[in-house]
């Protein structure tokens, strides 16, 4: 449970900004995105492969 304190009369807006960033940072959103559905081992092997790859001719881009 992620637990914000507010201080006295602190904004309710400032609260809820300071809310979503701890989400952001925790991950939570991103962990529930995940789970809506099933992709197999597989297809996460060549999903990261490929953005391997990518960030590896960016950086031999960036080299020359």
């Amino acid at each position: 449970m992620i637990i914000i304190p507010v201080k006295e009369g602190e904004s309710i807006d400032r609260a809820l900004k300071k809310l979503k960033r701890k989400f952001e940072k925790t991950g939570v959103v991103k962990a529930l995105r995940e789970r809506q559905k099933f992709t197999k081992p597989s297809v996460r092997r060549r999903d990261s492969v490929s953005r391997a790859i990518f960030i590896q001719k960016i950086q031999q881009d960036i080299q020359k």
